[in-house]
């Protein structure tokens, strides 16, 4: 598709090193570029502007990339709307493809992914104006009998067969008079059995079609007589359901009564989509489980050293009690003092043994994003709490340097121990004959960004791996230990928490993973603004 001197792009984006990158590439390209650096601003500027296309990133302070993306579409329907997102908000993506944004791209973008982003977009933007020009010509022109409804939609026949949306016109009786391409495409049906020969309803279940039709009479759905972004099924060739969004509109003239015309985009994509995501937060807390029982494994051994000293304890108390548990007779003021340490040693092992379970407990449970203050010390402690016998009878020997200037950070408690946990287990698990753990942390105060250093000195990481460690799936361990995602969520939930990670592998020379963390000052400052 030649491009337009006329196309014109809102770029919505907080980050202002990226609003740069992506301005120069897109006017490289032959574009109009206009910049927001929030949704206020974006959404002002939509208004004035009026530009074909909007890019806006999901994640920013203030009115965020879907609420732009809803009041961009209630303004000016016909803009179409591409949303950018991290690893972490695929679900965002995926309900922004429900609010009709035209496409997502990940980040970090990719020239490619984002040309052919615009492209499908532009697309959708050319027919859609196309489609909204017929209707208004359907709607305000004197028809005077279908057969001049007929006429006209065979004149437009070019524009209909071309269609990215399925599009069904029927007369007054619901017998389909328009059946484009996409339409054939989709139900499997040819036109020849089609047109003039079967009826709207014999591409719904009876159920469907009855609700539709009611719908489409009422105003609940995009207005009297018309349904906007109507989500429901169709029934293919095969009888198999395909889950559909339905634009569309009833004629009523004098002449022109109950014809109906249907706009049909097919969103089996975006369910498989959907499942995708579904699948993948079940494999994330798979590995998260597969974490667990590992933890668990190890800390049999933990919780049975002081349940082994409290039993102990308790039998020597017993003996100082005597049997019949009358200690008032000889209870010297030795035995006395020895009962009080035995008793301190014994809250002192049962409080141990409550710590470790109920950090298992914390640990295992589903928890969905929270926004907390976070002291990083304590991290790094409830961390080790976990993995400290794991290390031990690993042979691997601790060194922890924790800076105590550190200022807090913001997030979810939960989620950054499963991250640290995860790239200590990697650790343990690239140092197989025992070695050498150090956790650092600190305050970089020239980058205003609080650090969590894990280095080892196992077996490091290949040149070529390097490249794929985050990546889903990608994994070099044995069958058993996991099914590579333990890297690829512990990137997504930094990368939620507004942070980088990164790694410095040589082979046989060990790793050393960086966490990079904004300050919870930064965040609360980034919300005020």
């Amino acid at each position: 598709m030649a491009l337009p001197i006329n196309w014109k792009i809102l770029l919505i984006d907080d980050d202002e090193d990226i609003r740069d990158i992506m301005a120069i590439t897109l006017k490289d390209a032959g574009y109009s570029v206009i910049c927001a650096p929030d949704g206020y601003a974006g959404l002002m500027l939509a208004t004035r502007e009026e530009p074909q296309i909007v890019i806006t990133d999901i994640k920013m302070p203030g009115l965020n990339g879907l609420e732009v993306l809803e009041k961009i579409k209630k303004i000016k329907p016909e803009t179409e709307v591409i949303v950018t997102t991290g690893f972490g908000d695929i679900k965002q993506a995926v309900k922004a493809l429900q609010y009709d944004a035209s496409d997502f791209i990940s980040k970090p973008i990719d020239d490619g992914a984002l040309h052919m982003a615009l492209k499908r977009a532009m697309q959708r933007y050319v027919d859609r104006k196309q489609l909204s020009d017929y209707t208004s010509l359907l709607e305000n022109e004197n028809l005077k009998t279908s057969a001049e409804l007929v006429k006209n939609v065979n004149f437009q026949s070019s524009l209909i067969e071309n269609s990215m949306d399925g599009i069904l016109g029927c007369d007054e009786n619901d017998t389909v008079l328009t059946y484009n391409r996409s339409m054939e495409k989709l139900v499997g049906y040819p036109k020849a059995l089609v047109l003039k020969k079967m009826r709207a309803k014999d591409f719904f279940k009876p159920e469907r079609f009855l609700k539709l039709k009611q719908d489409l009479s009422g105003s609940h759905f995009g207005g009297e007589n018309r349904l906007f972004l109507y989500e429901t099924a169709l029934l293919s060739m095969e009888k198999k359901d395909i889950p559909v969004q339905v634009s569309g509109f009833i004629l009523s003239r004098d002449t022109v009564q109950n014809s109906m015309v249907l706009f049909i985009s097919d969103l089996r994509d975006l369910r498989t989509l959907e499942q995708q995501v579904t699948d993948q937060a079940k494999l994330l807390h798979r590995e998260k489980l597969i974490s667990l029982g590992r933890l668990a494994a190890s800390m049999v051994h933990e919780i049975n050293n002081p349940l082994s000293g409290i039993l102990n304890y308790i039998r020597l108390m017993i003996r100082i009690s005597g049997k019949d548990g009358n200690m008032a007779k000889d209870l010297t003021p030795d035995k006395l003092n020895k009962f009080a340490s035995y008793l301190k040693i014994i809250e002192s092992e049962t409080q141990r043994c409550s710590d470790l379970v109920s950090g298992l407990l914390k640990f295992s449970r589903r928890t969905k994003l929270e926004q907390n203050s976070i002291d990083v010390a304590d991290l790094i402690h409830h961390s080790l709490l976990l993995c400290n016998h794991k290390l031990a009878l690993s042979n691997i020997v601790l060194s922890e340097h924790c800076d105590p200037e550190i200022p807090p950070i913001c997030g979810d408690f939960n989620q950054l121990e499963q991250c640290i946990i995860n790239l200590i287990f990697n650790a343990i698990d690239a140092m197989k004959n025992g070695g050498a753990l150090e956790i650092r942390t600190g305050f970089n105060r020239k980058e205003n960004l609080v650090f969590i250093s894990i280095k080892d000195n196992g077996k490091g990481i290949s040149e070529e791996d390097l490249n794929f460690i985050f990546e889903p799936f990608f994994t070099t361990k044995n069958e058993g230990y996991g099914v590579g995602l333990g890297l690829s969520s512990a990137y997504g939930i930094i990368e939620k928490h507004k942070g980088t990670i990164v790694v410095e592998s040589r082979l046989n020379a060990g790793s050393e993973f960086m966490i990079k963390l904004p300050p919870k000052e930064s965040e609360d400052k980034s919300k005020r603004d």
